[in-house]
């Protein structure tokens, strides 16, 4: 019946009730921190926490054809029409939330009835103007065409009807109750109202004449609000419930009858339905910048990947509010290649296009658009990540060892379908053992056959095997101090490692030069 939910029927999120994996006291998964997602979760999550919108961010979907499903429906709602009505909509539903959440603080009986049956009243237009505005929709999505039917359907229900018309009926017959407050000698007595006369038109225009400019407005001015209510107020409506008990008594029945009036299905599409809108309003200033965003071709099998004009989505906002152009790379892998090896000078965007791969791969799973003019993904299980870490003391373990027993940990867990993302490891250890422990890794990975984004200094792991295709991050030729912050593929030119080995042993012309001087 309407107002049941049975989560088999509809989400507007998931496909099928399988890929419902999403736990509601979930934490983010452990390559947020690495990745900055969590920043980018926060700020698109930012205003919305009635929704408790984070563990729809936190877990991806396990299917090719629930990426679909979230795509079609993201697509419809770029569509100006439908976006402004499911917003309107949105709105409408969070002012039903509020009437209730208010009648819960109220103190006095009366007034908290009248309050809920504004909040149906507001739920019963909100559902009427949505289903019409929904029926002139053009939509394509599995979705939204599925929820259109059960908006249709249940508004027409018997169910829904009788609720609709039981407050027409009450609000009618409230609106018909008059009555008359007579107060004297500090105290007051509230009647019927008996056709008595209103002079106050007649009062209004005796006194008209004698109005010179613009006086002090004397008037009471009664707020809307629910706590402006005192004990007198109350005392009032009180009696006047006392005044008119039918019309008081059928209120108080219509209030217990409908105490969970909202339907649990449209409730359900309220919340769920914010994950779409949260995310396209996150990336719409990017957008009027100019910067791209597709829907990623996505598979579990192939891992032929690609991505052009991609950006780090986290850096991209925040270079937009500094007004700081964005520098967006390209990335292929295909045939054998798994592994991108990343080599090239400090503070040339390594990292940067490290997190841009481990971004992508997330918010692809997630069933986002993702930032680039287009992109070909692989739906992974797992996505690791292992970036410097501080020593902490209670561990009782340094860098080196930390570094192992971390990777350890990811190794033992990786398949074959699974992403690791790695950012300059071993870098507390001499420039042999790096080398010597980094091959070991790389024969690891290489084993399992998992993709990968190694950000390092150790050239000669950019040519590891036809597995790997390194990448190197670029300078202006003409001032090799200067970085593009782009990331081009071509083989490892040694000039980085030898910078680092320079800097490490303070070996650097600004270095030897600034201890020589006199």
């Amino acid at each position: 019946m309407p107002g049941r939910h049975d989560p088999a029927r509809f989400s507007i999120l998931f496909a099928s009730p399988a890929d419902r994996v999403e736990d509601e006291k979930s934490n983010a998964p452990a390559f947020f921190t690495d990745l900055n997602c969590n920043q980018i979760v926060d700020a698109i999550t930012a205003g919305r926490d009635e929704y408790n919108l984070q563990p729809y961010f936190y877990a991806g979907l396990p299917r090719v054809e629930a990426v679909k499903y979230r795509h079609e429906v993201m697509q419809d709602l770029e569509h100006a029409s439908l976006y402004e009505c499911v917003c309107a909509f949105a709105g409408k539903m969070h002012d039903v939330r509020q009437h209730l959440a208010q009648t819960q603080k109220m103190y006095y009986k009366e007034q908290k009835q009248a309050w809920f049956l504004d909040g149906v009243q507001i739920y019963c237009e909100t559902i009427k103007s949505f289903a019409a505005a929904l029926a002139g929709c053009d939509l394509r999505s599995r979705g939204f065409l599925a929820f259109r039917a059960y908006l249709d359907a249940y508004a027409q229900s018997a169910h829904f009807n009788s609720i609709l018309s039981q407050t027409n009926t009450l609000k009618a017959d409230l609106a018909t109750i008059e009555y008359c407050v007579l107060i004297k000698a500090g105290g007051f007595t509230v009647r019927k109202y008996d056709s008595e006369t209103d002079y106050s038109t007649d009062v209004e225009r005796t006194f008209d004449k004698f109005k010179q400019g613009a006086t002090r407005d004397y008037r009471v001015k009664y707020s809307a609000s629910a706590a402006e209510m005192n004990h007198i107020e109350a005392k009032i409506l009180e009696f006047v419930a006392n005044l008119y008990p039918e019309i008081f008594d059928r209120l108080a029945d219509f209030c217990r009858a409908n105490a969970g009036f909202i339907d649990c299905t449209i409730a359900l599409f309220d919340r769920e339905i914010q994950f779409y809108l949260s995310y396209l309003e996150y990336i719409a200033p990017l957008r009027h910048e100019g910067l791209a965003f597709c829907y990623p071709l996505v598979s579990d099998t192939d891992r032929d990947i690609y991505a052009n004009d991609s950006f780090d989505l986290g850096l991209a906002h925040k270079l937009l509010k500094e007004k700081v152009p964005v520098v967006c790379n390209d990335f292929c892998l295909k045939g054998r290649e798994r592994i991108l090896v990343v080599s090239g000078p400090n503070q040339g965007g390594k990292t940067t296009f490290a997190r841009t791969f481990g971004q992508l791969h997330y918010l692809a799973k997630a069933g986002c658009p993702v930032p680039g003019r287009e992109a070909r993904l692989f739906l992974f299980d797992s996505l690791f990540t292992h970036f410097e870490r501080e020593e902490r003391v209670e561990n009782l373990r340094g860098k080196l060892e930390d570094d192992l027993v971390r990777l350890h940990a990811i190794l033992d867990r990786a398949t074959p379908q699974s992403i690791i993302v790695m950012n300059e490891i071993f870098t507390s250890t001499t420039i042999q053992d790096e080398t010597f422990l980094s091959k070991k890794v790389m024969e690891a990975i290489t084993k399992i056959g998992l993709l990968c984004v190694w950000v390092t200094f150790v050239d000669e792991l950019a040519s590891f095997g036809p597995q790997v295709v390194s990448m190197v991050s670029t300078v202006v030729p003409e001032n090799p101090a200067l970085r593009t912050f782009k990331i081009v593929r071509r083989p490892a030119d040694g000039l980085a490692y030898a910078m680092a080995i320079a800097q490490k042993y303070g070996l650097t012309y600004d270095l030897i030069r600034k201890r020589v001087r006199p």
